[in-house]
């Protein structure tokens, strides 16, 4: 259950994220789903959290993902750049997570 409420934690986050991306370009209506996109990923990461995952797994987790899905996502949505660098620095994040799920499960 714990990485279903993750899930969920990281998709309001990008939503989040992306529509704070289209309020500030003048569409100031976007706030609402800024402010309710975050609102509703902060709850979802207590939801995580109060079902046991680890924190820094979490956090770990919610990070990484919602930075390579933000990155990929404005690519296609807003056309802004995603080159091999960004790729290879997305791929850094994973890794860098995977080590510290690994090292909490010892």
């Amino acid at each position: 259950m714990a990485y279903v409420t993750l899930a969920g934690a990281i998709l309001f986050e990008v939503i989040a994220t992306l529509s704070l991306r289209m309020a500030v370009n003048g569409r100031r209506l976007w706030y609402v789903a800024v402010a309710a996109g975050f609102l509703l990923a902060f709850a979802m990461l207590s939801l995580t959290l109060n079902a046991g995952l680890a924190l820094g797994v979490a956090y770990g987790i919610w990070a990484a993902t919602g930075v390579a899905l933000t990155a990929i996502a404005s690519k296609f949505l807003f056309g802004e750049p995603f080159t091999k660098v960004m790729a290879g620095g997305i791929a850094l994040v994973i890794a860098g997570v995977l080590m510290i799920e690994l090292g909490a499960a010892h």
